[in-house]
């Protein structure tokens, strides 16, 4: 049965050209599991999975340096001078820039500036670990209504209760408040609690700090004081379908079977750094706002939290009206050197570095202290910097590349290495290097067996092994009597010093 699957009107209008010359990580299995794999053979039994593994590390490890790097990408650089590394990107090869007619020039690493880390400081230059509430919590301190797109969400369930009161959230005087009516729920005479929340983003900080200003309902006969609780939960749920699922503060009525948890603490599950509650209440009845603080809440192993404020106007017996709970001034602060809330992670060393015009654009015939133009009529060059086509540097912490000012608006070529791992269909192995998958799957499953048999034979498929894969470089470097020869041939200029 022939390799060639299809006719060839299929094949010469289609998308998948040159495929030939590759076999599927697939095949590879199959065909090494025929050849390898059975009884009077080198393997006489193993797992189809323990063979895929191998396989695949051994395409990982053959993609680094022995299979031709074939992929690219090209974009239109932006004014932010930076470009995304790709999916799959483990390492480049080359970064260039192309012209109006098409043809490359190479980008050159600088290896004397880059894009630290920022520490956050003061006016003295001192560290600084508090936060503005705005930059972390927008309108922490209620200095507008509540906006659910930029900040603020409340509960969705408010409104008119059964006995005639009118439930209300929001912002009045410059503070959140909570307007508590008694409601018929089931029969029993109740308040509904309520919730505000926002997500917040904690990726990189360890632990926070919480402080706000609070005051509760006062109690009267027959009726509790109001409570209102300020603090930090990772249980949100929006598509609560139990109690036991989460949680959703949309749920507004304590007298369900799928009960509203507002007014339950296990809400704010995550704690301090001493175990304490993540949570302030204020449930004193106190007639004014007080100040309340709840310190290290341990956040380290968290990208996002909600900052969530409940409020229960307290269960009343008489019917009466339950009062108004009310937060203000919450403020934040985090036991974290981190720079990405004030700037956007952009450092100064990245902020001037793109923003001068770069040393090889200067013309004159003035040294500077970086570069001398390379006119050819100075002493002491550096070769490194002898080029005028931009330069880069690559920030693998956040997965960026940054250039020079000069390669701004210029079509850029990043040339690089991936495990061929990404997709199902990028798993393919050349056919010059076919052979060298095989003794590296084979040295690979026997160098990791017990049996002493194949421990016997590790040293001859480790020989195996190394001679198959300096042949598969062989193969595919691709070299050409004719194409050699054409360029030798200028090899015979005299070349003046």
């Amino acid at each position: 049965m022939g390799l060639f699957e299809g006719t060839h009107q299929q094949y010469y209008e289609g998308s998948d050209l040159g495929n030939y010359q590759f076999t599927s990580l697939d095949d590879v299995i199959t065909q090494f599991q025929v050849a390898y794999v059975g009884e009077n053979k080198i393997i006489p039994k193993i797992k189809r999975a323990d063979i895929a593994f191998h396989a695949m590390r051994a395409l990982q490890e053959l993609s680094f340096d022995t299979f031709k790097s074939i992929k690219s990408q090209e974009i239109v650089l932006p004014a932010s001078l930076q470009m995304i590394l790709p999916h799959d990107y483990v390492n480049y090869t080359r970064i260039l820039s192309t012209d109006s007619s098409g043809i490359k020039h190479p980008l050159y690493p600088t290896r004397d500036t880059q894009n630290p880390f920022k520490v956050k400081q003061d006016s003295n230059n001192n560290y600084d670990f508090d936060i503005d509430g705005d930059v972390l919590i927008p309108n922490s301190n209620f200095s507008s209504a509540l906006n659910s797109v930029d900040d603020w969400t409340k509960s969705s369930s408010i409104g008119a209760n059964s006995l005639g009161g009118v439930d209300t959230i929001g912002v009045v005087n410059g503070q959140l408040e909570f307007s508590h009516n008694v409601e018929s729920l089931q029969g029993t005479p109740t308040s509904r609690p309520y919730a505000v929340w926002q997500a917040v983003d904690v990726n990189g900080i360890e632990t926070m700090t919480i402080t706000a200003d609070g005051l509760s309902s006062a109690a009267a006969t027959g009726k509790d004081a109001g409570t209102v609780r300020v603090g930090l939960s990772t249980l949100v749920d929006f598509n609560q379908t139990s109690v036991t699922s989460g949680y959703d503060p949309n749920r507004t009525n304590p007298n369900l079977t799928n009960a509203s948890r507002n007014g339950d603490i296990n809400i704010f599950n995550l704690t301090t750094i001493d175990g304490e509650s993540s949570y302030i209440e204020f449930s004193t009845g106190n007639a004014t706002l007080t100040s309340g603080t709840v310190t290290e809440i341990d956040v380290s192993n968290e990208t996002t939290v909600y900052l969530l404020i409940t409020s229960n106007g307290g269960h009343d017996t008489l019917g009466a009206l339950t009062g108004t709970n009310a937060i203000d001034n919450i403020a934040v602060s985090f036991d974290s050197l981190s720079s990405f809330l004030e700037s956007g992670g952009e450092s100064t060393t990245w902020s001037n570095y793109k923003s001068a015009t770069p040393s090889e654009n200067n013309n004159d015939d003035y040294e500077d202290d970086t570069y001398w133009p390379a006119n050819g009529e100075r002493y002491g060059l550096d070769p490194q910097h002898a080029q005028v086509n931009g330069s880069y540097f690559i920030d693998n912490l956040k997965g960026l590349i940054h250039f020079s000012s000069n390669c701004s608006g210029k079509t850029i070529v990043l040339d690089y290495i991936s495990d061929s791992l990404g997709t199902d269909a990028e798993m393919q192995v050349h056919k010059f290097a076919e052979e060298a998958m095989y003794k590296w799957i084979a040295h690979a499953i026997l160098s990791t067996s017990s049996l002493p048999i194949h421990q016997q034979l590790v040293p001859r498929f480790k020989k195996e092994k190394f001679a198959a894969t300096r042949q598969a470089k062989l193969r595919l470097s691709n070299i050409k009597l004719e194409e050699l020869t054409q360029i030798l041939r200028g090899k015979s200029k005299q070349i003046k010093h």
